[in-house]
């Protein structure tokens, strides 16, 4: 009897820890499943003892006649070199096209004019973390009765800047006016990342995509906002994926214009291999098939071909970055090369790149005219060191996004993610559409669509929102 209970002791025994570790799995699944708030401190030195003033206030684009007249120094110093016969875009920016540039930059961009656009949408500055945060908050014109206004944080990336929202802040803080539905009516929060436009550059080492969204988290805090929206491409992407799951319960709705999947598995493999010829195998749509392969020439190659630049940033960005802070015609060089094969990568066969195309040159200076007088070209480069030295071992890369999440798929994206791939990172996915053209700077070139795919998505978030409150 005594060997029974004790075997009945132990077998209890051997439950008891099997449930203990199954239920702390269980927990610490739930647990694992929000991203830890980063807690940084950025400014220069040692951290004060004395508590973070919180103040908000205002702030305008100013230039100095000094700025201007060294600015027109240093254009009317440029140096050209000759490109090749027929090159085009394919060597990187053409000098002939960019001695157009410098030309028009010099004798008709009126900057002044521009920071009157600036201008034109309130902005402020507080300070988070040590350092200074800027960004613009504008507020719908017009609430109808009954309606309040949803906040929503855009989050812009590189080598862009808070500007590429200002053809689309107007089509969300007053839909109705621009032909759009008028259900939904937003309250927009556009930021700088620290270390690009006007938010101080970190001061210290390791300042990355957690980094920002933890501070932007704190931003709409500080700003009244206990749940609100976010959108982004580019960095944006990563900086709105990493809050989501900082904060899933503030996060409402993550839309996006850009879904990498930094992670891949087995299956993403063998769909690489196989999804042109067995697509329903892999969740591939006809689109998904059109857009991916041949996947030599549309990923690898491209791949390639596109990411020279984030292998110089992520490893010494600083070098670089010393010529293009010192030279504006550099920097325009290497800046619009981007806005040029990003857009669409047929521009290269173009001798001005396509540019004019789908932007006005006013437009692209003013947004290399802020990297230029903030100074900021380094420092916006440097943020590709902080994020890709660890990567694929960053808790980020292997949690998963719990937060209703919208994806608007641009056909010239530089690299096209199926919507297979993205369920996996993304597991709410209440809206995936393939755009009807566009590339990677979306809310600049095309801000109508953009619009339209964001209202739509918060109408299914808020409707599922409504439906569970029932």
């Amino acid at each position: 009897e005594f060997c029974s209970s004790l075997a009945g002791i132990m077998l209890l025994e051997v439950f008891l820890v099997l449930g203990t570790v199954i239920v702390y799995f269980l927990l610490s699944k739930k647990k694992e499943e929000t991203l830890p708030f980063k807690e940084g401190w950025w400014g220069k030195g040692q951290k004060p003892d004395t508590e973070e003033d919180k103040t908000i206030w205002p702030f305008k684009v100013e230039t100095t006649e000094e700025e201007l007249s060294d600015l027109f120094r240093r254009l009317d110093q440029a140096r050209f070199t000759e490109p090749l016969e027929n090159s085009c875009f394919h060597y990187g920016t053409n000098s002939v096209y960019l001695r157009k540039v410098v030309s028009y930059w010099k004798n008709q961009f009126n900057w002044k004019k521009q920071v009157e656009v600036l201008n034109k949408y309130p902005q402020f500055k507080t300070k988070i973390q040590g350092i200074d945060i800027h960004f613009v908050h504008v507020k719908p014109p017009h609430l109808p009765e009954g309606q309040s206004a949803k906040p929503l944080l855009m989050v812009h990336g590189w080598p862009g800047s808070f500007y590429e929202f200002y053809k689309i802040i107007p089509l969300l803080t007053d839909p109705a006016s621009h032909g759009l539905s008028g259900e939904h009516i937003f309250e927009v929060i556009c930021p700088s990342i620290p270390g690009y436009g006007f938010s101080e550059a970190p001061h210290k080492k390791g300042f990355n995509s957690v980094s920002a969204a933890s501070i932007f988290y704190e931003l709409m805090l500080r700003l009244g906002f206990s749940e609100f929206y976010t959108q982004g491409g580019d960095w944006g992407w990563l900086i709105c994926t990493n809050l989501a799951q900082i904060a899933p319960n503030h996060v409402q709705g993550l839309h996006l214009n850009l879904a990498s999947v930094t992670n891949l598995g087995f299956t993403h493999l063998l769909s690489i291999l196989l999804g042109r010829y067995l697509p329903g195998l892999f969740g591939f749509q006809d689109e998904d098939v059109r857009r991916m392969f041949p996947f030599l020439k549309k990923g690898l190659y491209r791949i390639l071909l596109e990411s020279g630049y984030a292998h110089i940033q992520a490893t010494k960005p600083d070098t670089v970055g010393c010529g293009l802070n010192d030279s504006p015609v550099g920097l325009a060089a290497y800046i619009l090369e981007k806005f040029s094969t990003w857009t669409d990568v047929e521009f290269q066969n173009l001798e001005d790149g396509g540019l004019e195309k789908k932007f006005s040159l006013d437009d692209l200076l003013t947004n290399i005219m802020i990297y230029w007088v903030s100074g900021c070209m380094v420092s916006s480069m440097r943020f590709y060191k902080e994020n890709l030295k660890r990567i694929g071992t960053q808790k980020h890369e292997r949690l998963t996004v719990q937060v209703p999440t919208g994806i608007a798929s641009f056909p010239n994206e530089v690299m096209h993610t199926p919507q297979a791939w993205a369920q996996k990172k993304y597991t709410k996915i209440v809206s995936f559409n393939f755009m009807p053209r566009g590339g990677h700077f979306a809310a600049l070139e095309e801000p109508k669509l953009l619009a339209e795919d964001i209202l739509q998505f918060v109408g299914k978030v808020e409707k599922e929102r409504l439906g569970r409150k029932k």
